[in-house]
């Protein structure tokens, strides 16, 4: 009985031992082979030579290799017996050294190459496949109204980027429409620091479900020096699409810090980070097929390169532009005029929301080049942050920072509550740090941490209620206590902690 038993068992072990197999040959077919040598994929290089521990080799590099190996001579040593023999004696009779033409740690593993910087096979086509089912795509109101629940005001720009967004997925859909092709929508963002540009962008991409690259323009340089190159922004594009190339050619791309590439004032050096970057993405915005290196930020002979098309990936821009509001007063103020109509100079010193009177000659005179600002037709601005949004930006969306820390007290439960005054006295000390809805975040954390630290020392502290006083510093917070006496549990002993 014994016997059958152990037979049973050999059995499931090699069973399960298949399994695994072929779980690891599907893993392995998804992806293509690239060579061990030019990092070229299969879809480039052709078919490959296998090698053992999984290295593949193209039949460029392996003739290449083979041409080399057959011509060295090693400077006459191999044809001359006199000087093999000599030199046998000065290696102590140990023989001719060990030649090695590849690195030895380099062959680990699978062939060198992690998973990050290998590419997914294309899916054969059958038939005129369309890449998104059009009545899928959400309309503009629905859109809109997804980000309301995430972001508090904005209500202009959220409703341009929910449009840009919804024609340009009808775009990808349906490609062409009677021979007429639809052109891109990619989008200039320009609002002050800390009013929503970053966290727009990044729960649009979360509620669409597609590819999204938030990257920093502040690191690329033109080709050559360094930093990235500007092809890695489509590089993290394609590692979000987890290295699918079909399904990053209709991703977002969002490049933050657009105002750092400016053309620099008054250099006489090379400017390899401001105008140089600007030219080298015109290109990507306008739409090409650019080889890009997969699962890094520069090319270089050890990275496999992709070619991806850039004509059906979204580009939105955002900067703060600093000192953009002085440009444009100054071209407002050379429109006032001499008389009893004519308006003051410093009549725009008071206006708050001046950015929003932007126009693309201002963005020139910044820096930008005429031909980068082409290719982003449409151009909007979000509106700094006032108090009664900041008050709303604190309790109303659905993850609030209130409603965070809401969260973290009902682990100890324990009530957090925030009366009105303390709302607006947050709100009133992070506009005076001028930073916009980041400061709001500091500002909490700077009160709350002798809250967060004393009362997990009291288990009998029910309710905690902020009040304007702790935030000005002339008063604390409001403690409820829970009743010790179990007879009514809901009967709490307000205390005022001085």
């Amino acid at each position: 009985m014994s016997d059958f038993d152990e037979k049973d068992k050999n059995q499931l072990e090699d069973k399960e031992q298949g399994t695994e197999e072929k779980k690891e040959e599907k893993k392995e077919s998804e992806y293509e082979d690239v060579c061990f040598i030019c990092r070229r994929p299969e879809s480039k290089a052709g078919k490959m030579f296998k090698l053992p521990n999984h290295i593949s080799v193209c039949n460029d590099c392996m003739h290449k290799t083979m041409d080399t190996v057959s011509q060295f001579d090693y400077q006459g040593m191999l044809n001359n017996p006199s000087l093999m023999d000599d030199l046998n004696k000065n290696m102590g009779g140990k023989g001719f050294p060990n030649i090695r033409f590849v690195n030895i740690s380099d062959l680990q593993g699978e062939g060198g190459i992690p998973n990050k910087q290998r590419i997914k096979k294309k899916k054969p086509k059958t038939g005129q496949e369309k890449v998104l089912d059009i009545k899928n795509i959400p309309p503009p109101h629905k859109i809109k109204a997804q980000l309301d629940d995430y972001v508090i005001g904005q209500e202009y720009a959220k409703k341009v980027i929910s449009v840009a967004v919804y024609n340009h997925y009808k775009r990808v859909a349906t490609g062409t429409l009677d021979d007429i092709e639809i052109e891109k929508s990619n989008m200039l963002m320009i609002g002050p620091t800390g009013s929503g540009k970053t966290y727009l962008v990044k729960t649009l991409a979360r509620l669409l479900d597609v590819p999204l690259a938030i990257t920093d323009a502040t690191s690329l340089t033109e080709a050559g020096y360094i930093g990235d190159d500007i092809e890695s922004v489509i590089s993290k594009l394609l590692t979000a699409a987890g290295n699918d190339v079909e399904k990053a050619e209709r991703g977002i791309v969002f490049i933050d810090e657009i105002d750092k590439i400016a053309k620099k004032k008054n250099t006489t050096s090379r400017d390899v980070s401001g105008e140089s970057v600007q030219q080298g993405m015109l290109r990507l915005l306008e739409g090409a097929d650019v080889e890009v290196p997969v699962g890094a930020n520069s090319k270089n002979a050890m990275v496999p390169l992709a070619t991806i098309n850039t004509r059906n990936i979204l580009f939105i821009c955002g900067g703060a532009f600093p000192d953009l509001e002085e440009i444009i007063k100054q071209r407002l103020k050379k429109q006032t005029s001499i008389g009893f109509n004519a308006e003051l100079k410093d009549k725009f010193d008071k206006e708050k929301d001046i950015i929003s009177r932007v126009t693309v000659e201002d963005l020139k005179k910044f820096g930008m080049i005429p031909e980068f600002l082409g290719r982003l037709p449409i151009v909007y601005t979000l509106a700094a942050l006032d108090k009664s949004m900041m008050v709303k930006i604190l309790k109303e969306p659905k993850n609030a920072i209130l409603k965070q820390y809401q969260k973290l007290l009902e682990l100890d439960e324990v009530k957090l509550e925030f009366d009105e005054g303390a709302l607006e006295a947050i709100a009133d000390k992070a506009m005076e740090k001028d930073t916009g809805a980041r400061a709001l975040r500091a500002i909490i954390e700077d009160f709350m941490l002798d809250i967060m630290y004393e009362i997990p020392k009291d288990d009998n502290i029910g309710r905690v209620t902020i009040t304007r006083e702790y935030i000005e510093g002339t008063g604390g917070p409001v403690i409820d206590i829970r009743s010790i006496s179990g007879e009514n549990p809901d009967n709490l002993k307000m205390i005022e902690q001085k």
